[in-house]
């Protein structure tokens, strides 16, 4: 009993990401079990990947419509799960240092929801998949609408990676959606189009949020664009620059007062004039 107590009790501790990958890693154990009882009775299929996956007929979906969120707290497989929580330990750990743990919680389960929607929407449209049918399952729309809404908050922000330095949060999210892209058409291309639905969510809610023209793609088609060099190098006065520094310290000053409020009250706290400075900054 001790040990029930304790994971318990780490539960309870555990901040809403710790949580979320503490239930998938659950619902994963309870899953491989099952699949071990139903081998051992030659049985063909898992009840719980019937019942809570989410499939791309319609008809099926309809008498089971609480596939479209369930499905986001399946795996597959272990590699599978795993690539999920651990990017969904690291980008969202980084993500409730900005907003509060309600709102990454919603982020995971609009974002499920929109991939879901997108993945039974394409089935159901592009001639490709005409006659398929196909089961959806994993975090990945979820954590792709945490990874694509923090990229829109800041994308300048700079992560270190291991072997590779630090990169700025728009060069992954750039990569992460190039590759889904590439892959529309493969073997997987349901979980593709959930994982573009997530990330679809993720961009509009948080643009829509800030009442700013912020677009991911603007800094894409910023590396291709040739820099005009001075006509003439223009010479600042040394008296210029104590304002300069002075106009620099008050800046820091306000952002840090601005971060300050958002660990203590969330980023729905701020004011427009709050909201506008972070992200005119954060550019």
């Amino acid at each position: 009993m001790s040990i029930i107590n304790n994971i318990q009790a780490r539960y309870k501790q555990a901040n809403i990401v710790e949580k979320l990958i503490y239930i998938n890693l659950a619902v994963f154990a309870t899953t491989l079990l099952l699949t071990v009882f139903n081998n051992l009775f030659k049985s063909q299929s898992n009840a719980i990947i019937y019942w809570f996956s989410l499939n791309s007929n319609f008809d099926f979906f309809i008498s089971k419509p609480w596939t479209i969120i369930s499905y986001g707290f399946l795996h597959a497989d272990f590699l599978h799960i795993l690539f999920n929580l651990i990017v969904l330990y690291y980008i969202g750990n980084l993500f409730i240092q900005y907003f509060t743990q309600k709102q990454l919680l919603t982020f995971y389960l609009l974002g499920t929801l929109a991939g879901g929607f997108l993945f039974l929407l394409s089935y159901n449209y592009f001639p490709l998949f005409s006659g398929q049918t196909k089961v959806l399952v994993g975090a990945s729309a979820g954590v792709a609408a945490i990874i694509i809404g923090i990229t829109t908050y800041m994308p300048n922000y700079e992560m270190k990676l291991r072997l590779i330095g630090f990169v700025k949060l728009w060069h992954l999210a750039a990569i992460y959606i190039f590759l889904d892209l590439l892959q529309l058409a493969g073997n997987n291309a349901g979980g593709h189009f959930a994982h573009l639905g997530g990330a679809i969510f993720g961009f509009l809610y948080v643009s829509q949020a800030s009442n700013t023209d912020i677009k991911i793609w603007s800094k894409i088609t910023s590396l291709f664009k040739t820099k005009k060099k001075p006509l003439r190098t223009v010479h600042k006065s040394k008296k210029a620059a104590p304002t300069k520094q002075a106009n620099t310290t008050y800046k820091q000053q306000k952002i840090n007062a601005i971060l300050d409020k958002i660990s203590k009250s969330g980023y729905d706290t701020l004011s427009k004039e709050e909201k506008d400075f972070l992200f005119k900054q954060g550019k």
